[in-house]
């Protein structure tokens, strides 16, 4: 296997919205480069990037996947990212450990949501951007609208490296513009592609379209900025010397028109990428902590220690664990011991592979730069760093979305219970986007994720993996139960069994609190009716009253009770006979102060296409949702709105059918409100007939 050095890796993560053809053009590249010898397709389930059973069977990426070809003596280590935003914690791992993002959009569908965000997350991760708009086979494609929608969300500084010359379905020429060439395509996948010089009316087009490219190089560099204020050009050396510098500090952002699935416009892609493409010298320092947590740099060319950070985490049914890494310093060899900063163990690297999709070849070291898999390391997971002893480092974490929606699981057979906390804990240790906790006041493991597919997809796994029988089901609602007036009470708990008997009287006031200020217990005892070392019992009574809810089973909030008097007995009067009476008083006094229910209401926020936008709102409305506000993030509406989190089971897969997959959304608890009356009364019914079924 070739030795690569850091200056000749170009690793890269194809990312954008679903169906743009992401999978397809990392398969026409190993096409071009002669990792495979045919192209696979995703109806046929056979590409190299979708191997999973679970991608297979549903014709979508669901896990970002590591491939590497050569080109040009350039080492590509690309890695196909899903498109769904229920997956994107998968891009997220995946750009932490690129240095360039290739963003896919479809010629047909534009610029939607899931491109925006990936745009967002290569952004902020400091890395350049080119984009590929796929597709041109397509019938109804039009360049000039595409690329204007592009530079409306991304910037005027969006500048088409190639145009399609004959778009729809013969599509198989390009106008290659550094070159001022047509570039005409085979139409047997293979990528080879003959040149001609560009002719008629595509010479003018090719002229200004190249003066606008020498304008945008020259801003990138003072000396090519001298030179072409002088002359009013730049020779040809000159244009291609500045390229790599431009594209870096990205004063213009390279767009490519591709087919992939025919394989049009690939190569000269990969061209562009080898010989100007971002390396990993392009980013020869990353922030670190020492041991001390104090802020350090790790350098590329730094001999030593290795250093190395753990981007995915995924269990193969042939190798086991496996981790996912790139290395930031030094070589990560084959046998060699690091250490986990994170969870201070120390790991022997086994076997270390470079990969592509299913097929693993082994290889002795791994150079900085460069980006591998080792398997089955002891404690080390997703978010982990691996460093040299001589020189610990911890490199920060990616920071991924909170979990959005939730469901709970449903064991279907009696005894598996360790299985599946065993499964649970490895699912998420792999994918940290994924949280898992038993609700010890709902009775519910709660599975929570970024949306009903990432679930599912979980779900499959436990069962595959761990031969589980489990399914999913809506979530619980944690209502609340509270009171709308005053009242009081006077409850006498009278036991007389033969010997000691139980006597306790308590005389209780309760009245509402504001919301969300809790429970409250005070005693206002004067006198020596009651002895005041029987207030906690009171206290305790009333407290196991308010976690075991009275109207329908759920906690109560937001009451005051004031125990004022009551009555005891020299003898038979004790701890538990107050707990009694105490729950018994509350309970009564409860009933009698107008109780309710309260509901737990959610804040959305929902990025909506603008001609989707009355569609999101008047299903807002069926839900009893209300929409706070709306403001325009380019060609998108933000729609924010709070919605009652009964009204939100499967409300992704609604919003994506109402909005053909181009909207998305994120919720979060905002405050309990009172229920309507018609719903509470459902709900004390599903209460009452689930505790009798259960009793």
């Amino acid at each position: 296997m070739k030795d690569y050095h850091a200056a000749d890796i170009r690793n890269f993560s194809i990312v954008g919205h679903a169906s743009s053809g992401k999978t397809m053009l990392s398969e026409a590249m190993l096409a071009c480069a002669g990792e495979i010898n045919r192209m696979g397709s995703i109806q046929a389930g056979n590409t190299v990037s979708d191997y999973h059973v679970v991608e297979q069977q549903r014709k979508i990426s669901v896990s970002s996947t590591l491939m590497h070809l050569d080109w040009l003596d350039k080492k590509f280590n690309l890695i196909d990212c899903p498109g769904y935003s229920d997956f994107i914690c998968e891009s997220l791992g995946a750009l932490r450990a690129s240095d360039f993002a290739l963003v896919v959009v479809h010629a047909n569908h534009g610029v939607n949501v899931g491109t925006d965000t990936v745009w967002k997350f290569a952004s902020q991760s400091g890395i350049p951007k080119m984009i590929v708009v796929n597709a041109f086979d397509r019938e109804e494609t039009h360049f000039e609208q595409v690329l204007e929608q592009c530079r409306e969300h991304f910037g005027a500084r969006v500048f088409p490296m190639t145009l399609p010359v004959n778009p729809g379905a013969g599509f198989n020429q390009l106008l290659d513009v550094p070159r001022s060439e047509i570039t005409t395509y085979a139409t047997d996948q293979s990528g080879k592609f003959t040149e001609a010089p560009a002719a008629g009316e595509w010479v003018e087009r090719v002229s200004k379209l190249h003066q606008e490219l020498i304008e945008f190089i020259a801003e990138a560099d003072d000396s090519l900025m001298e030179k072409w204020m002088d002359k009013g050009t730049l020779t040809e050396d000159e244009l291609r010397a500045g390229l790599h510098a431009a594209v870096q500090k990205q004063s213009f952002i390279p767009l490519f028109c591709t087919s992939a699935e025919r394989n049009v416009g690939v190569a000269r892609l990969m061209d562009f990428i080898a010989k100007y493409g971002s390396s990993p010298v392009d980013r020869a320092t990353v922030e670190a902590e020492d041991a001390n947590g104090k802020p350090v740099l790790v350098a590329l060319n730094e001999k030593d220690d290795a250093v190395a950070y753990v981007f995915k985490t995924q269990n193969e049914a042939q190798f086991g664990e496996m981790s996912f890494f790139r290395v930031y310093a030094g070589q990560a060899r084959f046998g060699g011991e690091l250490f986990n900063t994170d969870r201070s163990v120390s790991e022997k690297l086994g076997q270390i592979y470079i990969v592509n999709g299913k097929n693993r070849t082994h290889v002795p070291l791994l150079n900085a730069g460069d980006i591998g898999a080792a398997v089955k390391l002891r404690d080390t997971h997703t978010g982990n760093t691996l460093s040299g002893g001589k020189r610990p480092v911890k490199l920060p974490k990616v920071r991924y979305p909170k979990p959005n929606l939730q469901s709970a699981l449903v064991i279907k057979t009696k005894g598996e219970e360790d299985k599946i906390a065993t499964g649970l804990a490895a699912l998420h240790e792999e994918d940290p986007s994924f949280t898992y906790r038993v609700d010890s006041e709902l009775h519910q493991t709660v599975l929570s994720g970024q949306g009903e597919l990432h679930l599912e997809v979980v779900a499959d796994r436990l069962r595959r993996r761990y031969k589980v029988d489990i399914d999913l089901a809506a979530a619980k609602i944690p209502y609340r139960e509270t009171i709308k007036s005053r009242s009081e009470s006077k409850y006498r708990h009278k036991k007389q069994t033969g010997g000691a008997g139980q006597f306790a009287e308590v005389w209780m006031r309760i009245e509402p609190k504001p919301r969300d200020s809790g429970i409250e217990f005070t005693q206002s005892l004067v006198g020596q009716n009651v002895d005041r070392v029987y207030v906690p019992s009171v206290e305790k009574g009333v407290n196991s009253a308010c976690a075991e809810g009275i109207l329908a089973g759920y906690r109560i909030v937001d009451v005051k009770i004031d125990f004022y008097d009551g009555k005891m007995h020299p003898v038979d009067s004790g701890d538990v006979a107050f707990q009694i009476a105490g729950k018994e008083a509350f309970r009564e006094a409860f009933a009698a102060a107008k109780p309710c229910l309260l509901e737990p209401v959610h804040k959305l926020q929902i990025r909506v296409p603008e001609e989707a936008v009355g569609k999101v709102i008047g299903d807002l409305s069926s839900r009893r949702g209300k929409v706070m506000g709306m403001e325009a993030d380019g060609a998108l509406q933000v729609l924010n709105a709070e919605v009652p989190a009964r009204e939100l089971h499967h409300y992704a897969t609604v919003l994506r059918s109402l909005t053909g997959g181009r909207a998305v959304h994120t919720e979060e608890f905002s405050h309990y409100e009172e229920m309507p009356r018609e719903l509470e009364g459902k709900v004390v019914v599903e209460a009452k007939e689930s505790k009798k079924n259960h009793d």
